[in-house]
């Protein structure tokens, strides 16, 4: 199966299980795993923050940042398909009892005025709102890139008005390999913001998240709370050291391949695909070709292609385990679907 359903569906490679095998642990509850310790330490010297945590998965860091950031009737201001209001089974209201007002982004992305607009007035009958959630690309966006202007414009107007700024840092180092600014430049003004291991850079598990050493802190009480208390977790950080060492800079091999299939797509009729293409994310409409989105993924996964549906679009997501080989045959199964549906 060419599985372009996520970038999740990557696997370790074989020198990455041996920088497994080989691993340093201890208990990194008590703070005395090793490689945890050091993977902790490299991300937060490359997000430029004081300190940072392991956690089994970007979910556990949102719910943790918002839980953190917040009391319960707080608001948290997102855009209106940001993952953590989507994609994450009601956590934020559940943790953290926090209402989410809901940002009319474009691709994901809000602006300082859209912000700004959010605000309510000071009064008793409004919630207090306290963290401004941005995702860094936006999945449900489409891959999309955050312009560091933007970004940093829309930082500036929430610690004016005493907002803290939180980031979904999931897929960061693909906006980092496409546009060549520094993932510290990007977190710069985020108050807190994670990464995550178990997508494009091919570790079975894993996310890291950072701020400051006070915020780290009660981060490490919430994950005992929820059920993160790990013991030799180094087995899985080194998976994640091995990726930041040899696999951010190969995501441009994922960007490329996204672009091949879009430029492909965009040749058959009827199949409307979101421009432009950004990262490792293509968007497409099967609608206009006569063809359902379910029809689609169940006529491609009998031919051996696997991808995903997200409201009424088409997801597919190149990642490290595919190759030029594989696009090749995705593309080609993809171009006989449409043609014979069209027949």
């Amino acid at each position: 199966m060419i599985d372009l359903s996520s970038d999740t569906a990557t696997r370790p490679t074989a020198a990455m299980r041996n920088a497994m095998a080989q691993a340093q642990v201890g208990d990194e509850q008590r703070g005395e795993d090793p490689t945890i310790n050091r993977l902790n330490q490299l991300v937060a010297d490359m997000l430029g923050k004081e300190a940072a945590l392991f956690l089994p998965s970007g979910t556990m860091c949102n719910v943790i940042a918002v839980k953190v950031h917040t009391q319960p009737g707080d608001a948290l201001l997102a855009d209106r398909q940001s993952h953590i209001l989507r994609s994450e089974t009601g956590g934020a209201a559940l943790v953290s009892g926090v209402i989410v007002d809901q940002l009319p982004g474009h691709r994901g992305q809000f602006t300082a005025e859209d912000v700004l607009a959010a605000l309510p007035t000071p009064s008793v009958y409004a919630p207090v709102p306290r963290l401004v959630c941005v995702e860094q690309t936006h999945n449900f966006g489409g891959g999309t890139i955050w312009p560091l202007e933007q970004l940093q414009a829309v930082c500036a107007v929430a610690h004016t008005h005493g907002l803290a700024v939180h980031m979904d840092g999931a897929r960061l180092f693909n906006a980092v390999v496409t546009t060549g600014i520094s993932a510290r430049t990007y977190a710069e003004g985020c108050d807190s913001v994670w990464v995550d291991f178990s997508k494009g850079l091919g570790a079975p598990m894993g996310a890291v998240l950072a701020g400051s050493t006070a915020f780290i802190e009660s981060a490490r009480r919430y994950k005992h709370l929820l059920g993160g208390a790990l013991r030799q977790a180094g087995v899985v950080a080194a998976g994640c050291i091995y990726a930041l060492e040899h696999h951010i800079w190969r995501l441009q091999e994922d960007h490329e391949h996204a672009r091949l299939l879009a430029n492909h797509l965009i040749t058959l009729d009827g199949i409307d695909v979101q421009q432009p293409v950004e990262t490792n994310m293509v968007f497409f409409d099967t609608s206009g070709a006569g063809i359902a989105p379910s029809d689609f993924l169940h006529e491609i996964e009998r031919r051996g292609v696997r991808m995903s549906q997200i409201g009424s679009r088409i997801r597919a997501v190149p990642h490290l385990d595919i190759t030029p080989q594989d696009m090749e045959q995705a593309i080609a199964v993809v171009e006989d679907v449409i043609t014979t549906w069209k027949r």
